[in-house]
């Protein structure tokens, strides 16, 4: 890690995406450090949460540790209290925190008020643990990653974002099919093409979901409508109704492609009826791969 926190990919260095993916795969076969031992992590979470919460509090336990979940009700970051009065009084009780918030920012003014780490559970901005458990999985299904290319379909938002991130630094191709008003946002592309350049690797961004998902190692979608969105929810469908992910569009990746969805998914719009239970779908291996990645990271920043 490049310092104590983990909000982004952009917090490791080069090589630490193969390297975390790699203990992770090693933690998976059994051998969990018991870093946490004596220590306790706060979940501060303001969204709801199931894939999420449950990974980090069993991965926790699991590591000897003991967890606290504050919900939005009980602290009501930057409304009951101030971000960094949280963060001032979390510091001298708690030895990590967890956070899914809404804003980015709550997560910055977090890292820039405390001594401990803090990890990104979910952002607007960011969902880095989302990213390494599904790079976790790849690595397992493929025995690898480099040299694959994935196809992402849809909403250019925080799952996309930090997929374009660990896939150009692990040495993947990446594609992205979105419309134009919901590309991925500028400096998150910009970052994904540097590391790419380093890697030798392709990104690239089409409106055509044909084009993105051609050759294909990896299709992977998400809901057109995030938390935070729902007054967009008509305008959006709308948008992307020739974005979903279906039994024809995946005919163009290649035959033993992996289809990946992070999780909740809505049948019907970004995916039909049956694509969770495709014979390549690998959705509910990407949710127990959470755990694993998380264990990881989480050994990473205490120093295993």
């Amino acid at each position: 890690m490049k310092n104590k926190d983990f909000l982004s990919i952009l917090d490791l260095g080069d090589g630490e995406v193969d390297g975390i993916i790699s203990k992770a795969a090693s933690i998976k076969q059994g051998n969990t450090p018991q870093i946490l031992s004596g220590k306790t992590v706060a979940l501060v979470f303001e969204k709801p949460s199931l894939r999420t919460r449950v990974s980090f509090e069993v991965g926790v336990k699991q590591m000897g540790g003991t967890c606290i979940f504050l919900s939005n009700n009980e602290i009501g970051l930057g409304v009951r209290e101030p971000e960094a009065d949280v963060a001032k009084v979390l510091d001298r009780l708690v030895d990590c925190v967890v956070a899914r918030v809404f804003s980015h920012h709550s997560l910055e003014l977090l890292a820039e008020n405390t001594t401990i780490p803090i990890v990104n559970a979910l952002s607007d901005q960011a969902h880095p643990c989302q990213a390494l458990g599904d790079c976790l999985t790849i690595y397992e299904r493929k025995g690898g990653l480099e040299g694959l290319k994935l196809a992402f379909v849809g909403d250019g938002n925080n799952i996309a974002g930090s997929l374009a991130l660990a896939c150009s630094s692990a040495g993947m191709d990446f594609s992205i099919a979105s419309p134009h008003s919901y590309r991925l946002p500028e400096d998150i592309w910009n970052q994904a093409k540097i590391m790419a350049k380093k890697r030798g690797t392709n990104i690239r961004w089409t409106e055509d979901p044909k084009d993105a998902v051609s050759e294909a190692d990896v299709v992977y979608t998400d809901v057109w409508v995030s938390m935070g969105d729902e007054e967009e929810k008509k305008e959006r469908i709308s948008v992307f109704s020739s974005y979903q992910v279906n039994e024809q569009l995946v005919k163009f990746a290649k035959d033993d492609f992996l289809f990946m969805h992070d999780m909740p998914a809505h049948r019907g719009e970004e995916i039909s009826e049956g694509m969770l239970e495709h014979p390549n779908s690998v959705v509910y291996h990407q949710a127990e791969n959470r755990l694993h990645a998380q264990k990881a990271v989480l050994a990473e920043l205490f120093g295993y």
